[in-house]
C-alpha cells in the first residue's frame, strides 16, 4: 500500500485559525459613509469641531459594529499625554470612607472621559515615584504631600496638566488640596472637652505611611485641652481586630472616658 504524503499546505482540523486583522479607523470610515478625520474627531470627543449629532451616532453604532477601539498609545502620542488620572495606591487597607470616595471620583471624571488609574508600587516615595507615574503620561496626578518641586517638574514636562497635592502645606508649581490633620486633632479634642472628657486616648494606626497624619492630629488633641486639665493618651492601633481586641483592657486600665480614632475605620 503506497501512502500518499499530506500536502504542506493543508490544514488540520486541530490548528488555529489565523486571527483576523483589527479594525482600524478606515474602516469604521467607510461602514459610517464619512472620513476618517471624523471618525477621529467623534470617538475622541473633540470639542473644537462640531459634528452633527447623527453623524456621531453612525459612528459610535459603525465602531460598536466593528469592535473598533481608539489607539490609546498613538493618541497619547499625538496629545502629549494620556486621558488617565493617576492616583497612588494606599499603602494601607483601604476603608468604605476611601472607597467611596475614589469611586465617586472615578464616576465624575469618566463623565469627562477621563479614566482613574491606581498606581500600584508602594516601594517608591517622592521625586522616585513621580519618574515612574510619568511614563504613563497623565493628563492628572493626585498625589501625596511629600512629592517635590523637581518631581512636580517631571510631570509637567511629561505632559501633566495638572498635579494635586493633599496634604498640610502647598508645593510650588502644584495645586493643593490643604489638609490640616493638627485642626482636625484640635477640632476633636475640643469637641471632647467642651463635653466633660478629660481621659482622652488617641488612636494612632501603626500602618507605614500613617504617622505623618496621626502625629499631627494627636498633637492638635493636645493643643485643645491645655489647660482644661484633660489627659490625653497614645493609643496605638493596627488595622485589624486582633489589636483591637488587645487594646479593650489597655483603655479600661487607664480610665479613658473618651477616644478619638484617628478616623472612621478605625473607629
Amino acid at each position: 500500500m503506497v501512502q500518499i504524503p499530506k500536502p504542506q499546505s493543508a490544514r488540520t482540523s486541530r490548528e488555529p485559525a489565523a486571527p483576523s486583522p483589527a479594525p482600524t479607523s478606515a474602516d469604521v470610515a467607510r461602514l459610517a459613509g464619512v472620513s476618517r478625520a471624523t471618525v477621529s474627531y467623534v470617538l475622541n470627543n473633540t470639542s473644537a469641531v462640531r459634528i452633527s449629532e447623527p453623524t456621531r451616532r453612525r459612528v459610535h453604532e459603525a465602531a460598536k459594529e466593528l469592535g473598533y477601539v481608539p489607539h490609546a498609545a498613538a493618541r497619547s502620542l499625538r496629545a502629549g499625554h494620556t486621558r488617565i488620572v493617576l492616583m497612588p495606591s494606599p499603602s494601607v487597607p483601604a476603608g468604605p470612607l476611601y472607597n467611596a470616595f475614589f469611586n465617586d471620583l472615578q464616576w465624575a471624571l469618566s463623565r469627562l472621559d477621563y479614566t482613574v488609574v491606581q498606581y500600584g508600587s508602594v516601594s517608591l516615595r517622592g521625586d522616585d515615584a513621580a519618574r515612574a507615574w510619568a511614563e504613563l503620561r497623565p493628563v492628572a496626578v493626585l498625589t501625596p504631600p511629600d512629592l517635590g518641586t523637581e518631581g512636580i517638574e517631571v510631570l509637567r514636562r511629561s505632559g501633566a496638566r495638572a498635579v494635586i497635592t493633599l496634604g498640610p502645606e502647598r508645593a510650588e508649581g502644584a495645586h493643593a488640596l490643604l489638609m490640616d490633620h493638627c485642626e482636625v486633632g484640635r477640632s476633636a479634642g475640643t469637641h471632647l472637652v467642651e463635653r466633660g472628657r478629660r481621659r482622652i486616648g488617641v488612636v494612632l494606626p501603626t500602618e507605614q505611611g500613617l504617622d505623618h497624619f496621626a502625629r499631627p492630629r494627636l498633637d492638635g488633641v493636645r493643643n485643645a485641652v491645655l489647660g482644661t486639665g484633660a489627659e490625653v493618651f497614645e493609643l496605638p492601633l493596627a488595622y485589624d481586630e486582633e489589636s483591637a481586641v488587645q487594646l479593650v483592657p489597655e483603655i479600661r486600665e487607664l480610665g479613658l472616658d473618651a477616644v478619638f480614632a484617628y478616623n472612621d475605620e478605625y473607629a
